[in-house]
């Protein structure tokens, strides 16, 4: 299931590629001219590849100041929708959730009725699971980060806040500001918008109200963001075939690194899936958006539902061998039962998200939709056949693996773990440390794995 996810990331550079011509386009439509296309989608390749062929610090600096435009555009937007659903807006209107009234939060979609609503859900959540993302992506970077054991145990914490304020704050928000039956809105969702920014929820309700510079200062803070994930997949697709070379299930050329720890060819092959976005040359930067998107989604929904199998299996070996998990550094809540209503609800949507392709019948809608459901339990077969792999059982499970490297290599430490207002105060010059951050003590020959 590594490759799959490896591929899935793989091929989300191209896509992040292609939004951010897409985004650029909001300025000026000669962004959507074929040489300034082929322009805008080398430059930003040279970038993610300038970023990632350096060290995990550069990256890990590059996204701390990325990062940073995500934070100030979601709060932006959050503020943006309160002050104007209060009366905040040229217009002096004060709608509140008025496009919630009479039923609008949950439209009709295909059929009428109740079914049309539900169907209607289906296909909020069809476009919703493309982008809940990201959490997962903190476990890539532990086996980099110093104190793997503190710092990414903080990171996972914070995943509850981020989707309780990023994912559903931001949902809500856009229901707010925007109508579902906003002409621009459905003209985008149907197909028929030549697919500029403007496209966006929130730059529709900034331009129904008569608001102008706004707008521009959204699509500009959505670069950073843009950017920030497509560099994001770039370091984790390679860190992801870097981990399949060394379980033997890729070649083992792919573990060459260079001297500051890249895996120098691991990263030329994910480098060859960011060409596939210079398509939105000869095409609408939205229909390559669309053809990503698709393709995708079902990815992600797959790895989620491994995801929960593993932990399913996880749980059950330290039920088998005596493992006390409130010992662990992070302990997830109410297991394993959230892992099997989690496994069975992706399940089913796997199964269901593109129905749309049977209403009417399309061949290309069903490919696009369920390529990957229809290629990966193959690949699974055929690799446990060739492989001769078994299933391992609770009391067989290595639950200790490399522990002891890493009590060793933390035991090296002198300084107290940091926080992050510590780290921030640092970082503009203030209180620094001599010798800098997480000293460790001479002669220390300890190597993480």
């Amino acid at each position: 299931m590594l490759l799959v996810s490896c591929f899935y990331e793989a091929l989300l550079i191209p896509f992040e590629i292609s939004a951010f011509t897409l985004v650029l386009s909001f300025w000026s439509e000669d962004v959507t001219k074929p040489g300034a296309v082929a322009g805008v989608v080398a430059g930003v390749i040279i970038c993610y590849a300038a970023i990632n062929i350096l060290a995990v610090r550069a990256y890990g600096e590059a996204e701390f100041w990325l990062s940073g435009g995500k934070v100030i555009l979601i709060f932006a937007l959050f503020f943006f929708t309160f002050i104007t659903m209060v009366g905040g807006n040229p217009r002096g209107d004060a709608y509140g959730f008025r496009n919630f009234d009479n039923g609008a939060a949950f439209r009709e979609y295909i059929a009428t009725g109740n079914l049309g609503r539900f169907e209607g859900f289906l296909a909020a959540l069809s476009s919703a699971l493309f982008t809940v993302v990201g959490p997962e992506y903190i476990s890539m970077v532990a086996a980099e980060a110093k104190r793997p054991r503190v710092y990414i145990k903080a990171a996972f914490k914070m995943v509850y806040l981020r989707f309780g304020i990023f994912f559903i704050g931001g949902a809500l928000a856009v229901g707010i500001v925007c109508n579902s039956r906003d002409p621009k809105l459905a003209d985008v969702v149907l197909g028929g918008s030549s697919g500029s920014a403007a496209a966006s929820p929130y730059v529709i309700a900034m331009q129904n109200m008569g608001i102008d510079v706004f707008p521009s200062i959204v699509n500009a803070l959505m670069l950073t963001s843009i950017f920030s994930a497509g560099n994001t997949y770039t370091y984790c697709a390679v860190r992801n075939l870097y981990g399949l070379s060394l379980e033997g299930r890729a070649p083992k050329f792919l573990r060459k690194c260079t001297r500051s720890g890249v895996p120098i060819y691991c990263f030329c092959v994910v480098m060859i899936f960011p060409i596939l976005s210079f398509l939105s040359v000869s095409n609408d930067s939205s229909v390559v958006i669309g053809w990503f998107a698709s393709l995708v989604t079902a990815g992600g929904l797959i790895d989620y539902l491994v995801m929960c199998v593993t932990y399913i299996f996880f749980y059950r070996a330290c039920k088998a061998q005596g493992v006390d998990r409130s010992k662990l550094p992070y302990t997830g809540w109410f297991q394993p039962y959230c892992a099997y209503v989690a496994a069975v609800w992706l399940f089913v949507v796997t199964c269901m998200y593109g129905y749309t392709c049977y209403l009417p019948w399309s061949v290309s809608s069903f490919f696009s939709q369920y390529s990957m459901q229809l290629f990966i339990p193959p690949l699974f077969v055929i690799w446990k056949l060739l492989k001769r792999t078994k299933m391992v059982k609770p009391h067989e499970a290595d639950l200790v693996w490399q522990r002891p490297i890493i009590d060793a290599y933390e035991a090296t430490f002198i300084d107290p773990p940091s926080g992050f207002w510590k780290e921030m105060v640092q970082l503009v010059g203030f209180k620094r440390t001599k010798g800098g951050q997480d000293r460790r003590r001479r002669g220390s020959s300890v190597v993480v794995v």
